[in-house]
């Protein structure tokens, strides 16, 4: 088998069962299918108890945070579901919602960024460890929904992160919209059972904040497409921590995907990209506004940043996350 990395793989390795602790998280059960008849798997979602992960990240565990790359890096390994059983769906469209301006180039590597409002870092914790990755606000019903890797909402599979927060806008140090505490997690049922890469994504719901305002009410948002064409130009952005990056600032990548023929049973996409670990969940941006992906992993050998595709499923998580 090709050798795979996590984003951080060259910064850091931890054993396989502080990665992988095993925590029972709650779903529905689904009524017993007919004979014959294959179940369907039921969203993987959790209610959070946010009572004091604002306070819990002090700016020592913040500076200290794994990058949460190191959690998928066993899922490359892993068995994947065929490229059929990832379904494109109906092409959905949802429009940004006083998104910030982000500024796209033809380049070929990771250059850095200006704050945007509404994309940011991530804290969470998950097997008694503190990780980082970054996330973006999208628009959603209830506008407080943050999009990030299903690997930075919960261990794939395994129990669900623990002091999440959201940062958005952070910038060598500055946080100037705040921390924001999740309400609720959500992925989806292939990440949170199997852990398969192919449908690492996740969804977060944040609290109001102390003014009882929205999330995207505050920062703005991205909007969202599904079942979208493959091939498409992205603007990818994220907070790589490892070296040579510090996790202080904002990077972009720009460039046109293409599938990934190492392992094309993943059915995911990669574009040109030099970002670290830390940048896992950060957004990838069509038309610089509308967010189709993730960064999610990377090889050892090589500078492109994969991102699963945006099909029925993920969109069916989405959907449940935004109405939570």
């Amino acid at each position: 088998m090709t050798r795979t990395r996590s984003l951080a793989a060259s910064l850091l390795s931890l054993s396989a069962a502080a990665m992988l602790a095993l925590v029972g998280a709650g779903t529905a059960n689904a009524a017993p299918p007919a004979p014959g008849v294959q179940p369907a798997p039921a969203l993987a979602s959790v209610k959070v108890d946010s009572t004091g992960a604002a306070e819990y990240w002090t700016p020592e565990r913040m500076l200290a945070a794994i990058p949460g790359d190191t959690l998928a890096g066993s899922a490359k390994e892993r068995p994947a579901t065929a490229p059929d059983a990832v379904t494109k769906g109906k092409n959905t469209k949802v429009k940004p919602h006083k998104a910030s301006k982000v500024n796209s180039s033809s380049q070929k590597f990771a250059q850095t960024a200006d704050a945007v409002d509404h994309i940011g870092k991530v804290f969470f914790t998950m097997g008694g460890f503190n990780y980082v990755c970054s996330g973006n606000a999208v628009t959603s019903a209830n506008e407080s929904t943050v999009a990030t890797a299903g690997h930075c909402v919960n261990e794939g599979p395994g129990a669900f992160a623990t002091n999440f927060i959201f940062v958005p806008a952070y910038d060598n140090g500055n946080e100037p919209y705040g921390r924001w505490t999740a309400k609720s997690l959500h992925t989806t049922p292939q990440w949170k059972t199997t852990g398969d890469i192919a449908f690492d994504t996740g969804f977060a719901v944040m609290n109001p904040n102390a003014d009882g305002d929205t999330l995207t009410a505050v920062v703005g948002s991205s909007g969202v497409e599904f079942g979208a064409d493959r091939g498409m130009s992205y603007t990818s952005y994220g907070y790589p921590a490892a070296k040579p990056y510090d996790g202080e600032q904002l990077w972009s990548c720009q460039g046109n995907a293409s599938n990934d023929t190492r392992h094309p049973e993943f059915n995911t996409q990669g574009i040109p990209c030099t970002m670290t670990g830390g940048s896992s969940g950060g957004p990838w941006l069509l038309n610089n506004d509308t967010q189709n992906s993730i960064n999610s992993y990377g090889y050892n050998d090589g500078n492109v940043m994969y991102g699963p595709y945006w099909g029925a499923d993920i969109e069916g998580t989405y959907k449940l996350a935004e109405t939570a």
